[in-house]
């Protein structure tokens, strides 16, 4: 079982620079394919599908096409169990509100401090319609989240439960079937944030038996356009949130106001096909080896925000502070080495504050996905001997 990063890389124009973009968690590459359907989009259907005539009539098979591959790519049950929208903050946002005239006072819903805000703020905003909301928080010291708390934090007046399969800072993948299956044991329905999980590994949301799922396809190297599944018999319950004189049983229309990006939807149809023809196996060695190259050296040199060994269970996410330094020092140093980093809260600000890192500006990210190379990742870890030394000794 072996993967070659080198044998792949032709497959995204944008990894043609002489950059090691090691920035994915916040968005990746795009292939190629999907680039060019983005141009056929508009070249040939740039129209609202709906009509007769051939453009329109393109437009909506397109759309169609992409919702059945992605449909497809995640397992779902029903291509209408598919919704397209801007990001998952929209989707999420939207789903609340569609949520929302069903919550009762003294209904209960969890949130996971380790999320990323998109999971988060949406279901506070319930406690307006008199919802509790309970914590499943992070242990400061090993950064996991422990089944046994989420276990006592549900109860039957549970209504949600909302966490995510990877934290976008800390790269552990959660337990969610576990979870899932001990929410649904207390009634509760349950939300997964898979943003961080989807580019790296295989989805598939009937074995994980989430009833709602989200992922950003530009981060699953397709354009800036994101998915929300759920179940359909749910979908087809929610509230619809869409302009009043529309069916409130049609799907997606019912979620999504405003409409489709069509062409951003049609260029996210091209990335299923790539998707299939990779081996996931070989794939999850390939980045485990990238991680623990960069962990293996900045254990002991800096504070590894997660679980500071690799392994399959470990994706390359890599986040890391310097006691006594802001976050925000080291990604400058590391541009004049033509690496491309970041560093913040990456928008999981809760996390942050709750393990004291907001002060000195969150933490430092590296982020890796199956493109990248093992030389990237020792010209990575070059430059952070070089700039860690000047950050200590300045």
């Amino acid at each position: 079982m072996s993967f070659s990063a080198e044998a792949v890389r032709d497959r995204f124009p944008g990894l043609a620079t002489p950059w090691a973009l090691l920035d994915n968690a916040g968005g990746s590459q795009m292939l190629g394919t999907s680039i060019d359907r983005v141009r056929e989009a508009f070249l040939t259907s740039n129209v609202q599908p709906g009509g007769t005539y051939p453009a329109s009539a393109l437009a909506a098979e397109r759309t169609d096409a992409a919702t059945r591959a992605w449909a497809r790519c995640v397992n779902a049950a029903d291509p209408r169990e598919i919704v397209f929208g801007a990001s998952t903050t929209q989707l999420l946002q939207n789903l609340s509100r569609a949520i929302e005239p069903s919550i009762r006072p003294g209904d209960e819903i969890i949130v996971c401090e380790a999320d990323h805000e998109s999971n988060i703020g949406p279901w506070l905003r319930l406690e307006a319609r008199g919802a509790t909301i309970k914590w499943w928080r992070v242990h400061p010291e090993n950064f996991e989240l422990s089944l046994d708390d989420l276990s006592r934090l549900l109860t039957p007046r549970t209504r949600l439960l909302a966490f995510g399969h990877v934290s976008n800072l800390l790269g552990h993948v959660n337990p969610v079937k576990e979870a899932v299956r001990r929410a649904h044991e207390a009634g509760a329905k349950v939300v997964v944030d898979g943003v961080a999980f989807a580019p790296h590994r295989k989805v598939d949301v009937r074995a994980l038996g989430a009833d709602y799922y989200v992922a950003s396809l530009y981060k699953i190297y397709g354009p800036r356009v994101s998915l929300l599944y759920g179940k359909l018999d749910l979908l087809q319950a929610l509230a619809p949130i869409n302009h009043f004189f529309l069916p409130a049983d049609k799907l997606p229309h019912k979620l999504a106001p405003g409409g489709l990006n069509f062409e951003l939807v049609h260029g996210a149809g091209a990335v299923p096909e790539y998707l299939a023809s990779l081996d996931f196996d070989a794939v999850a060695a390939h980045e485990s080896a990238l991680a623990e190259r960069v962990l293996s050296f900045l254990r002991g040199r800096v504070k590894i925000i997660g679980r500071p060994n690799g392994g399959l269970d470990r994706l390359p996410t890599i986040s890391f502070a310097i006691p006594g330094r802001d976050a925000a020092e080291l990604p400058p140093r590391l541009d004049v080495h033509g690496i491309g980093i970041k560093s913040g809260d990456f928008y999981a600000r809760r996390l942050c504050d709750a393990l004291g890192l907001t002060a000195r500006g969150g933490v430092v990210r590296a982020s890796f996905v199956h493109y990248n190379t093992l030389e990237e990742a020792d010209r990575l870890i070059a430059a952070l001997d070089e700039a860690i030394t000047r950050t200590e000794g300045r």
